[in-house]
């Protein structure tokens, strides 16, 4: 197999404040015929995630920055189209962080790729239900906030990729949830997943809304929060915590793109009295649980427990905007871009 065409995203500068499209800036390349030990895989789908901002900074953190001017990494599916490894053929299916690229040559290691065996489910739910979003809430509603049978659950940003999940799980263990969502169509979204109650972020877009919408929903107050968002919703959160509720960190979307500190929660004293685990998680310190959680998601999906939705744009001309699209609420279930 020769050479063959690509278009990649780079990272032209680094953001202030929320990202432009002028951060960004595509590149025409090739992908290499591969070497001994290489790859050459054409990507049908890359992911877009919250995460990435926290990459553009240049600042140490639990993965190294991005830097100005290198091609992009993210999430991907692609199929391998020629190979020089001994444990890849051509039509294999691998996922890799060798997104933001319409096809790549590498060794598997260093693209951090997997082949995926056949799981009935479509390509797209691999990056998605069935792939990073859908461990993350799996690991961390059930490892990292140790959930209950019969608990009171808050989820925020639960009609995201992660959120929405969460919800499902939740459900499916048959747990009270309370969602937080913004809009309408969301929120009919999060109460069409299973949710018992859901909060509209932006009917009540003031702290003493939110708490009290909250309060509404959980009068006995919650056991368990899972926060996608930070901010206002940990607040609130912390103030309707039952003695012993145990909070799962994931993200907080509401600061990513901050450009001055901001406020911790006023109550914070209260996780003394109430004797409070707040825990924070990064998804790749919980991969030991990959086979249990692709097992348990493929019967859950087979079954109709478990639905998933997903946001599009077509081609690699859209990455950009479809990452911007995350940070304005742009996006029902899982953002991604369709590649080929």
């Amino acid at each position: 197999m020769p050479t063959i065409p690509t278009k990649d995203w780079t990272l032209a500068s680094r953001p202030v404040g929320m990202p432009k499209l002028s951060d960004f800036a595509m590149e025409k390349g090739e992908a290499a015929e591969p070497r001994d030990g290489e790859i050459q895989v054409r990507n049908s789908w890359m992911s877009v995630d919250p995460y990435m901002r926290g990459r553009m900074y240049d600042r140490e953190s639990y993965i190294p920055p991005f830097q100005i001017g290198e091609v992009l990494q993210g999430h991907a599916v692609g199929t391998v189209v020629a190979s020089k490894h001994p444990d890849y053929a051509e039509g294999d299916l691998v996922t890799s962080m060798a997104g933001w690229r319409e096809a790549w040559t590498d060794e598997p290691k260093a693209a951090m790729a997997t082949k995926i065996p056949q799981t009935g489910l479509p390509e797209s739910a691999l990056l998605g239900v069935a792939g990073m979003p859908g461990l993350t809430a799996y690991a961390g509603i059930l490892r990292v906030a140790e959930l209950k049978e019969g608990d009171t659950v808050f989820v925020s940003g639960a009609a995201g990729a992660v959120g929405s999940t969460v919800v499902q799980i939740a459900k499916i263990k048959n747990c009270t949830v309370i969602g937080s969502a913004g809009g309408e169509e969301k929120c009919k979204l999060v109460k069409e997943l299973g949710a018992d109650h859901v909060i509209d972020y932006k009917q009540h877009d003031s702290y003493e809304s939110l708490l009290g919408a909250l309060t509404a929903a959980a009068p006995k107050g919650i056991d368990v929060y899972f926060d996608n968002v930070g901010g206002d919703h940990l607040q609130a959160a912390i103030e309707c915590a039952r003695p012993m509720g145990r909070f799962a960190l994931c993200g907080m979307i509401s600061q990513y793109n901050v450009t001055e500190p901001q406020p911790g929660p006023y109550n914070i004293i209260q996780l003394v009295g109430k004797q409070l685990t707040l825990r924070g998680f990064i998804v790749g310190s919980h991969v030991d649980l990959q086979p249990q959680f692709l097992q348990d998601m493929a019967g859950w999906i087979k079954a109709g427990k478990m639905k998933f939705e997903e946001t599009v744009m077509e081609g690699i001309e859209h990455a950009p905007e479809a990452f911007l699209g995350l940070f304005e609420g742009r996006n029902k279930g899982k953002m991604l871009v369709k590649l080929s």
